[in-house]
């Protein structure tokens, strides 16, 4: 075990840090991990003194920004920097410099890696503790829920900065997206997107002062993070808000001049369909899920197919039911019925249709 830590290389980012910097720096020497790697992501001429100090540790590098680029930029420039001047290394273990990562989680990720050394592998913390701070629990809860809809990733600590990567998966990393915080979320959904396999290790919760070191905005950074995943539900929002108004367009007036029945619905509802579901495949296809496969386009037909006349059906039944005679009634029967729809289809877009 000893000879695998040897070749491994600790990269962490730090910004305007303290003295939990050198605590944290104490803590890996005196495990054992002999090359770590200190970014200093523009923290200003004020923390030259705690730099120094954490230089002054034999097995530290730091490298510098000059000006802030955020955690994501601070990330890539360590696995570059690794790449290019570690050649032996086996792998890179990602930690906060805040010391909320304790020296024995670290290095049973470590050994992780060492027993399954082509998986990435992520510390995991539990947020049910009542130490946690509120910001941090909910956060948790909410980006898990929309990583397991509409990602299919079951991830229990998605904003952990505790990941031991093989090397080999480096190079993938330097060309994710994004800059600062969202960066981590973009290298989960790289990790879905090439069936990159991964573990989770049960690590400690530590929260100090209420987590009033951390520089993540909660506000700011979280529309970071959730852009890249609201990008994958956009396209399906503003095709199904097309196939709505072509609708209610048709199925009025078309009762002008058929009596009630299925095949209003059906002439008022192919149409509608037929022009969303064009505008659904391009932007899934092209902007969502960057398929580039001929055989996405037979599969999303085919399920268009059946997901059409599975709404037309339900919508009939649900006006008959309900006894919704006007346009209006009928539009809103459909935009319930569609929207149970769109949770099993984006389910079979995501696993089937454009699947890579």
């Amino acid at each position: 075990m000893n000879d695998f830590i040897k070749n491994m290389s600790v990269v962490l980012p730090s910004y305007k840090p303290d003295e939990k910097l050198l605590a944290v720096l104490e803590g890996l020497t005196q495990k054992g991990f002999r090359d770590v790697i200190v970014v200093n992501d523009g923290s200003g001429s004020g923390f030259d003194a705690i730099f120094e100090k954490a230089e002054a540790f034999p097995n530290v590098t730091v490298l510098t920004h000059t000006g802030n680029r955020g955690k994501g930029c601070a990330l890539k420039t360590a696995f570059s920097y690794c790449m290019e001047n570690r050649p032996s290394c086996t792998g890179v273990i990602t930690v906060d410099g805040d010391n909320q990562h304790h020296p024995d989680d670290i290095l049973a990720c470590c050994e992780k890696l060492s027993e399954l050394p082509e998986q990435i592998v992520l510390g995991a913390r539990s947020f049910s503790a009542e130490q946690v701070p509120l910001r941090s629990r909910l956060g948790n809860v909410i980006t898990r829920g929309v990583f397991r809809f509409a990602c299919g990733i079951r991830i229990t600590d998605t904003q952990t900065g505790l990941r031991a990567i093989p090397s080999r998966y480096l190079p993938l990393m330097l060309e994710t997206s994004g800059e600062r915080y969202e960066y981590e979320t973009n290298m989960l959904l790289e990790m879905k997107t090439h069936e990159i396999p991964f573990t989770e290790v049960t690590i400690r919760t530590i929260y100090l002062d209420d987590n009033d070191s951390s520089h993540f905005h909660p506000l700011k950074d979280s529309i970071k993070i959730y852009r890249t995943i609201f990008a994958f539900l956009a396209s399906s929002l503003l095709s199904s808000l097309v196939d709505l108004i072509l609708f209610f367009i048709f199925i009025s007036i078309l009762t002008f001049f058929m009596p009630e029945g299925v095949w209003n619905v059906l002439l008022a509802a192919a149409p509608a369909r037929i022009c969303s579901s064009l505008c659904n495949y391009l932007l899934n296809s092209k902007k969502v899920f960057r398929s580039k496969s001929k055989a996405s386009l037979a599969r999303y037909y085919l399920l268009c197919v059946l997901q059409f006349m599975a709404s037309a059906g339900l919508v009939s039944l649900g006006a008959s039911l309900f006894h919704a005679g006007n346009g209006g009634g009928k539009t809103l029967i459909k935009a319930i019925v569609d929207t149970l729809l769109f949770l099993i289809s984006y389910q079979i877009q995501r696993e089937w249709v454009f699947k890579k």
